[in-house]
């Protein structure tokens, strides 16, 4: 363990140095910005190989340390994904930039109020074991005119400082300072909770990761937080519903990447269409390997392991789903904001009374009718990237693009009034 003391000290130069590399970046054009993305798009492809060796070296730590099947998925950055990250710095670049935007109003007395969206300042983000999290969030904070600093888990340290040493390489060639983007490197908890004190250096921290890490961030920050939600999400199937259409859905929504926050952990099904609808399930996700734990109906008829009071409310990130057969569409939504975390829940549907029955009282951030959760995405929202998907209901919520890293500035303008 390194020391206490040196790891709050490193800490606080990071972040003291990403906030004095802000105050003279604040006011840089959007099109300086937009080029400044598709630069560093341009150089992650170039140092691609040296990228690659350093998550292949975190791949074998993470294996030797048991890591599971869904965070090595997590974890890993192969040509497609690193492909998809610089394809979203582009499109990020594409997007509007917020900053100056605004509306004006004129008082009686003649000043006129300008409400203008304004850059938030230093932003930090605490992660956990995903790559793309950390070009995503230093492409929104340097689009939007924020500083980051970031601390990403200790199974990715060596991918994230090989993105990181990139970035900043391209900063410093376009004439920025390369401190707008700082990297935590000490992988120690203590350096999340230094991150956790640093206020008047941190204007916001931003946690994504797992419930534990979430609620230790809640929980004990001394700096402004917006909290991003882990992703117990839910399916239900109802009476009515298209069945072919449910079970295409729920494969999606469960296997189709289930490390990742917006993949289900609990399918609830009506009574009157279980029969049918399981069995029918259970064969098309033979080829994933897919294990069940079901309610006494649910299990009778999967042939699973009785669920117990815990899997309701767990967030597997695996090849495991609990399963519900309800009685009803109270039962449903009862059942889902007893458990959810308030990030994407769905429902399969004819009904419009029941689905708008569900859009209305289900209180999650993200509300599907008919489709799956999978599509809880920044870039899948037209974001370009996220910076983490919020749960909270203040400033943010849901996926957090390029608007929720700013804030809203007043420029007062008068001749000479006094109150």
């Amino acid at each position: 363990m390194q020391d206490t003391n040196k790891i709050y000290d490193d800490v606080r130069a990071v972040c003291r140095a990403a906030k004095n590399a802000w105050r003279s970046y604040a006011s840089t054009s959007t099109t300086k910005k937009d080029q400044l993305l598709c630069d560093i798009a341009s150089g992650l492809s170039k140092d691609k190989a040296a990228i690659f060796a350093a998550n292949a070296a975190d791949l074998e730590n993470a294996r030797a340390a048991g890591i599971s099947a869904g965070m090595l998925d997590r974890l890993t950055l192969d040509e497609k994904r690193l492909s998809g990250i610089c394809s979203a710095l582009f499109d990020v670049a594409k997007l509007p930039d917020p900053i100056g935007s605004g509306t004006r109003t004129t008082r009686p007395n003649g000043l006129q109020i300008t409400c203008t969206r304004a850059p938030i300042g230093t932003v930090a983000i605490i992660y956990e074991a995903r790559p793309n999290v950390t070009v995503d969030a230093a492409a929104l904070c340097l689009k939007t005119g924020n500083a980051v600093v970031l601390r990403g888990g200790k199974e990715a340290i060596n991918t994230n400082r090989a993105l990181v040493t990139s970035i900043k390489k391209v900063l410093s060639d376009n004439g920025y300072s390369p401190n707008l983007v700082g990297l935590i490197e000490s992988t120690d908890r203590e350096s999340s909770v230094a991150l956790m004190n640093m206020r008047g250096l941190i204007d916001v921290l931003i946690p994504r990761g797992g419930k534990g890490l979430i609620r230790s961030v809640v929980e004990n920050a001394k700096v402004p937080v917006i909290e991003t939600g882990a992703g117990n999400c839910h399916l239900f199937v109802d009476a009515s519903a298209d069945l072919d259409m449910a079970i295409s859905v729920a494969v999606n929504a469960k296997c189709s990447r289930p490390s990742v926050c917006n993949a289900i952990e609990t399918l609830l099904v009506h009574r009157d269409v279980c029969e049918k609808l399981l069995p029918a399930l259970k064969t098309a996700t033979v080829k994933y390997d897919l294990e069940f734990r079901g309610c006494g109906r649910a299990a009778a008829i999967l042939g699973c392991a009785l669920a117990d009071e815990s899997d309701w409310d767990t967030e597997y990130n695996d090849y495991i789903l609990a399963v519900r057969v309800v009685d009803s569409l109270d039962e449903a939504i009862d059942h889902i904001n007893k458990y959810s975390t308030g990030h994407s829940e769905a429902i399969i549907t004819e009904n419009v009374t029941n689905a708008n029955r569900f859009t209305s009282e289900i209180d999650a951030a993200a509300v599907y009718v008919n489709a799956s959760t999978r599509f809880t995405d920044g870039g899948e929202f037209g974001f370009g990237a996220e910076i983490g998907i919020s749960t909270q209901k203040l400033h943010a919520r849901g996926p957090m693009g390029l608007y929720a890293l700013t804030t809203d500035k007043y420029i007062v303008s008068g001749n000479g009034q006094i109150r």
